[in-house]
């Protein structure tokens, strides 16, 4: 190889190397005509299987003679890109799709399947968890429970936080519900259904409870039969004894507004019921307190009670020919004003007493 200082023979030719790849300046070569390409690199310590080379923007293998060249006979440096992504050898899952998409269209865990809770809601017991049976109750916002394992958390106080609205017995309203033929024997998850309809209570059909019986029924078998009363049992029964079962957000809101409204009511109730128990009391104690004041002011003899004993006088009993205030002297001593204290009786108790 000689460089651009020697003098160009017709068995050679002038090359441009470009080495923009490597942040290098171009080099300005003269070589051989016979020579191979891959030989302009003998001066850069790259190994082969790191780079390529190209000649107005088309790969140029390096066995090719530089002869071959274009008549601009510039060549260019290429880098190979680093495979594994990291240059540790790892694979990115760019060689296959199905391994990058199996990782997005795989069922995460953590994340519920909405048929599946729906489901357990119209199946299982709200607390335990466990399959709905008889004795089954709801809460006054449409939830259902299996009775014995929610009285065992009221009495134990061990209620979740999110059932803190249930605070005792009368917030449990008995439900029947009416059982799918042979479905328990046959061990199915879905075991009850509507009497009139037959719709399956799995969450996919509305339903109501009627709270004055008990009784769960579709909400289709109410609008189709139009009555006032129970279609199992024929009792009667108001608008607002229609509770829906699991109903949505909006129903449950409404339900809870009707709750607290149920329980102010009865908490009026009772204070004022308390109120006029208070009321008498106070007027009992108010009669005793007078009373004892009465007592209080007879003894003390003040203004508007019996008047105590007269003061004992002795004018107002002496004889009938006696003079009063004679009579009086003998039984008291001498008048303070009648007495003139003079220096030879000063020492006297006459008079000081």
């Amino acid at each position: 190889m000689a460089s651009s200082a020697q003098p160009a023979s017709g068995a050679s030719r002038a090359v441009v190397l470009r080495l923009d790849d490597l942040a290098l300046p171009p080099r300005y070569l003269t070589v051989p005509s016979h020579l191979p390409v891959s030989d302009l690199l003998v001066s850069l310590p790259l190994p082969s299987s790191s780079y390529y080379l190209t000649a107005d923007g088309r790969p140029l293998p390096g066995s090719s003679p530089v002869s071959a060249l274009p008549p601009s006979a510039s060549v260019q440096l290429r880098l190979r890109a680093l495979r594994g992504g990291g240059g540790d050898g790892g694979a990115t899952g760019a060689e296959s799709r199905d391994c990058y998409l199996s990782m997005y269209l795989a069922k995460k865990p953590d994340k519920a399947d909405p048929n599946e809770a729906r489901l357990s809601r119209f199946t299982c017991c709200a607390l335990s968890g466990e399959p709905l049976a008889a004795p089954a109750v709801a809460d006054r916002l449409g939830n259902l429970y299996n009775k014995e394992p929610l009285v065992e958390a009221l009495l134990h106080k061990r209620l979740p936080k999110a059932l803190s609205h249930i605070r005792g017995l009368r917030d449990m309203i008995p439900i029947h519900l009416h059982p799918r033929p042979d479905a328990e024997a046959a061990g199915e998850e879905v075991r009850f259904q509507c009497p009139i309809t037959g719709h399956e209570f799995n969450g996919k059909y509305q339903f109501l409870a009627l709270r004055g019986c008990g009784h769960v029924l579709s909400v289709k078998a109410l609008k189709e039969v139009k009555s006032s009363a129970c279609l199992v049992c024929h009792k009667e029964f108001d608008e607002a004894d229609k509770m829906p079962i699991n109903g949505t957000e909006e129903e449950v809101a409404v339900l809870r507004k009707r709750m607290e409204e149920e329980r102010g009511k009865v908490k009026e109730k009772k204070e004022k019921k308390v109120g006029n128990g208070l009321s008498g009391n106070k007027h009992a104690a108010a009669t005793v307190a007078a009373a004892a004041a009465g007592a209080d002011k007879l003894e003390n003899g003040k203004k508007g009670e019996a008047a105590s004993a007269k003061r004992f006088k002795a004018a107002d009993h002496a004889p009938a020919h006696a003079n009063k205030e004679v009579y009086a002297s003998i039984f008291t001593s001498s008048r303070k004003s009648d007495f003139k204290e003079t220096y030879s009786c000063r020492s006297l108790p006459l008079g000081r007493n």
